[in-house]
């Protein structure tokens, strides 16, 4: 007989760090480039350095026109591209290289085969992250470079498919937007002539105009009364853009260009000329390669309308974005950082709260709810089931929002949770995550996991089908301990007996007369998915007061 009881607790990160350097890669697969970063990441202080840097221009967003697929030719560049960034990694002794995917897979109907296709062939796990999960991560980045000095800063991504704005301070981000024009898409969509003519210019012009509106308003909003923002630029389009300014104006490009400046003055010069060139004579400018001239004009006009909107004259540019961000999101939850990114640390647990008040959802019992589903996760690990830390915190996530597609409909409510969390913009998971937790709430009630569900068949490989199998049919068990919703059971301890293969559960009421008939009769209806998915028998017992464990 064992005795599984165990104290459960918040998901805090508290895993202990180790003394002693640790090397990561972080890989960015975007609508224009691939970029690999490889830091050396010192535990003690903590910060990171950059060792190894790896880029290719693969042209994702160079999509078929008439489905939208990314193109063979494009997949078979990525992917060569991706192996050597694997082999660069691996040179370095890299304990783990986290790669992320942005706009042009997210928009790819076949993005997801895409992402199956690199795992299979070169096993790497690729996430799928969100326009506004990239936008947090670019924030993360951007802050982890330079000093904020309790001042709102603005920061201006722009990518290959979408333009990033984040509006954020020291301590938090406060508007977190990702918008559909990058210099690749505005470029393939809207530029035919070259140079471009001034009808097709002034169409650019008025459409970004129009795209970036309302991020902008969104910005503006979150802004107190006297305060003066400064803009921060990072990637590709407005590195190039700084060097090229920094080589007019000084003779020299400065290295790094971390904190160089301009003005929107100069750019709008800049924009006039680069506009009124041919492909040709960008090319022949000294820096700027031939995949980055054909995609400058959109690039610069996309900063200029938002610099112009935004009213602000000068920009900063930051050499740290989104790899960075991966990076220094990886070390939050690895819990090598406290301190001044502490906040962010417990990102995705104010993220799943957020998303819980917003969908009405009865909090104290959805509580009570994710104690029980993480008490019992904890008493049957290493018994029952083996996963860990990760798979925890989703559950804590799908155990607090299971019951948001109330906020829809009673009727088939656990339907219309799947659709709230995974189109419910939760911050600081992967895509595959949030599919897993949407997952994990689809099925705390009604039918388990079948193949034939689309939702279902969307998780990457058997791994995760596994893990919303075993740990959804966890959830039902919690979601009967409160049936009434009133807390009628305050505790729950297990009892493995592996000879006999049964689960004792000894229920202890919150009030000692309290027969907690109700819950006694859920638990009984619901644990036959329990049972058939761990091969154990289930029986509940309601502890008397005389005869409750400590």
């Amino acid at each position: 007989m064992m005795n599984l009881a165990t104290k459960a607790s918040p998901v805090r990160n508290s895993t202990p760090v180790a003394q002693q350097d640790r090397i990561l890669a972080a890989i960015d697969i975007g609508t224009n480039s691939i970029h690999m970063v490889v830091v050396r990441i010192d535990t003690t202080l903590p910060t990171f350095t950059i060792i190894a840097r790896e880029k290719d221009t693969v042209r994702l967003g160079d999509r078929d026109p008439k489905t939208g697929n990314l193109t063979p030719t494009a997949i078979k560049r990525a992917i060569l591209t991706l192996q050597r960034c694997q082999e660069l990694a691996k040179s370095y002794n890299a304990e783990q290289i986290v790669a992320v995917a942005t706009s042009a897979v997210r928009e790819a109907p076949n993005g997801r085969e895409f992402l199956q296709q690199i795992d299979a062939e070169i096993g790497l796990f690729v996430n799928l992250i969100s326009g506004q999960e990239e936008a947090r991560r670019i924030y993360l980045g951007v802050l982890s470079g330079m000093e904020f000095n309790h001042q709102p800063q603005i920061i201006i991504d722009i990518g290959g498919g979408s333009t990033e704005l984040i509006l954020g301070d020291n301590y938090a981000p406060r508007s977190l937007t990702s918008t559909k024009i990058g210099a690749v898409r505005l470029t393939a969509e809207f530029i035919t002539t070259d140079p471009i003519n001034e009808r097709e210019l002034q169409f650019l012009q008025a459409y970004v105009r129009g795209m970036l509106e309302r991020p902008i308003e969104d910005i503006q909003a979150h802004l107190k009364p006297g305060e003066i923002p400064q803009l921060v630029g990072t990637s590709g389009t407005i590195e190039t853009l700084a060097a090229l300014h920094a080589k007019e104006k000084l003779g020299v490009i400065p290295n790094p260009l971390n904190g160089y400046q301009f003005s929107r003055k100069d750019l709008k010069e800049m924009v006039k000329r680069l506009a009124a060139m041919n492909a040709i004579e960008r090319v022949a400018i000294p820096g700027l390669s031939e995949r980055r001239a054909e995609i400058i004009v959109a690039g610069s006009v996309v900063l200029l309308e938002a610099m112009t909107l935004l009213g602000i004259e000068s920009l900063m540019v930051g050499e740290r974005a989104l790899r960075e961000g991966v990076i220094v999101d990886w070390m939050l939850s690895q819990g090598l950082i406290e301190d001044r990114l502490r906040y962010q640390g417990e990102v995705r647990q104010r993220s799943a709260i957020a998303v819980a008040q917003k969908y009405q959802v009865n909090l104290e019992s959805s509580q009570r709810v994710s104690n029980f589903a993480l008490s019992l996760f904890d008493q049957t690990k290493g018994y029952l089931h083996n996963w860990n830390r990760r798979e925890r915190e989703l559950l804590w996530v799908a155990a607090i929002l299971h019951n948001c597609g109330l906020y829809v409909s009673h009727s088939s409510h656990h339907k219309h949770s799947y659709y709230l969390i995974r189109y419910g913009e939760l911050l600081g998971f992967t895509d595959v995550e949030i599919e897993v937790i949407a997952n994990l709430a689809r099925y705390h009630r009604k039918s388990i996991p079948k193949k034939k569900h689309e939702n279902y068949n969307l998780l990457p490989n058997k791994e995760y089908r596994l893990m919303v199998k075993q740990l959804s049919a966890l959830l039902r068990l919690a979601v009967a301990l409160d049936r009434r919703q009133l807390g009628a059971i305050a505790k729950v301890q297990c009892e493995y007996h592996p000879d006999l293969q049964e689960l004792n559960l000894h229920l202890i009421p919150a009030i000692p007369n309290d027969k907690c008939a109700l819950e006694l009769w859920n638990l009984d209806y619901k644990k036959g998915v329990f049972e058939e998915e761990y091969g154990v028998k289930v029986i509940a017992t309601l502890e008397t007061a005389l005869a409750q464990v400590n």
